[in-house]
């Protein structure tokens, strides 16, 4: 397997340094010792506790005193791990108010003339209907939806967390560099938001995918570790609002891209965008729906993480290519669980990256056909708490941080000094 998945990373890096575009290979990968030992240096226990810390500020909903303080929190753990560059983007949000019963909708279900039968759910038995992002749902469909209800939340503790409503006004988010030391103007961004809802604790969506990113920059930050090129380590705000804090950065730092500040400093406030990886839900893979619309409480033995790319997308070849990468990465370096590609990916903080660089998601379950079907039935729940989860959930989380670092690894040109 290890001599299958260096070969496709081989071939994909051959690919890429032969075709024109953003995305241009390293001229040399990193050695495999050196990534192993990074690879080690992400463990379950610390994984963990930055997860758990993020529980702090309930579900960390725009627009709260809760999610500025977690953004706070964020900023001083990054630069406690060395990141210290850190920066914000600041913007507006104010959107028109939602409509009374906004957020309290049913089960979502299937408008196709052939709807099947009704379970007590309302989820679809042996057909199949569409999904977000035009993917297709297949078998049995669960209840999907998001809570809004305070008194749905059964923990006195969780429900106190959570009690402030949004308001309208600015917002900010937060990200760090590890800035190359031969190619500092080119940069791939590694992303999650940090931002959820539900009355819960967001621990699966998306402080998973907050962690994990937080993890990395532990990681990178290292004084030890060198990269030929940059990383940008961005936890987005306002996903659950329809990406606005993503959307937001690509509005300021587009036109940035690779202009040397002060001129002659080699110092590049925004390096060239080459890639971009999005990381949001990454701990429960439990199966489909069973006929009553309940899932298994228990995580499937053949439990993976989702790469996807959208196949639609300006950039749908180079991403795909990428996307091929990191499961080459993943079957050589990963501990637990394999990684499977897909391309649908749709609603998440890499959409507005995707038509400008090739850009991919990783997640738990692919984010139409199955997160839209009711896979995961904590999805914007209450139940979205700490207490839901065990260790072979957080471990599918490691190891899809074991993925990235594996695969950011050899497309930057990692060292150990």
């Amino acid at each position: 397997m290890r001599t299958r998945a260096l070969a496709a990373a081989i071939s994909f890096l051959s690919i890429c340094a032969a075709a024109p575009g953003p995305l241009q290979a390293q001229d040399s990968t990193a050695d495999e010792a050196v990534i192993e030992n990074l690879v080690s240096r992400l463990t379950l226990d610390n994984y963990k506790s930055t997860l758990k810390g993020l529980t702090q500020f309930g579900d960390r909903r725009q627009g709260t005193t809760r999610n500025a303080q977690a953004v706070d929190w964020i900023e001083a753990q990054l630069q406690a791990f060395g990141c210290t560059n850190t920066e914000r983007i600041v913007y507006t949000f104010d959107p028109e108010p939602r409509p009374a019963n906004a957020g309290r909708r049913g089960p979502q279900r299937s408008q196709t003339a052939d709807a099947g039968t009704q379970t007590a759910t309302g989820g679809l038995v042996g057909k199949r209907g569409p999904g977000p992002g035009g993917s297709m749902i297949f078998g049995h469909r669960g209840r999907t939806g998001v809570n809004r209800d305070l008194e749905a939340q059964p923990d006195e503790r969780i429900r106190a967390l959570n009690v402030e409503e949004p308001v309208n006004g600015e917002r900010q988010e937060v990200y760090c560099t590890k800035v190359g030391t031969t190619r500092p103007d080119e940069m791939y961004i590694i992303g999650a938001h940090m931002d959820g809802h539900g009355v819960n604790e967001a621990v699966n969506d998306d402080g998973s995918g907050t962690a994990l990113v937080m993890e990395l920059a532990r990681v990178f930050s290292s004084p030890d570790v060198q990269t030929e090129r940059s990383i940008r380590f961005a936890l987005w705000n306002n996903e659950e609002t329809g990406l606005n804090g993503a959307r937001a950065y690509v509005e300021q730092r587009q036109e940035l891209q690779g202009i040397e500040n002060p001129a002659g400093s080699g110092e590049y406030p925004e390096p060239r965008w080459v890639g971009m990886i999005q990381h949001d839900m990454m701990l429960w893979d439990h199966g489909a729906p069973r006929a009553d619309g309940t899932v298994s409480s228990d995580q499937r033995p053949e439990a993976d993480v989702n790469i996807e790319f959208q196949s639609v997308s300006d950039m749908a070849d180079e991403s795909m290519r990428l996307a091929f990468f990191f499961k080459a990465a993943n079957e050589r370096y990963a501990t637990d669980y394999p990684a499977a590609v897909g391309p649908h990916m749709t609603n998440t903080d890499s959409t507005p990256f995707m038509n400008l660089i090739p850009a991919i998601s990783l997640r738990e379950n692919e984010r139409g056909a199955q997160v839209g079907g009711g896979w995961d039935p904590n999805w914007h729940q209450p139940t979205d708490v700490w207490t839901t989860y065990d260790d072979n959930d957080f471990r599918l989380g490691l190891n899809a941080a074991q993925t990235t670092l594996a695969a950011i690894s050899q497309l930057t040109g990692v060292v150990i000094r």
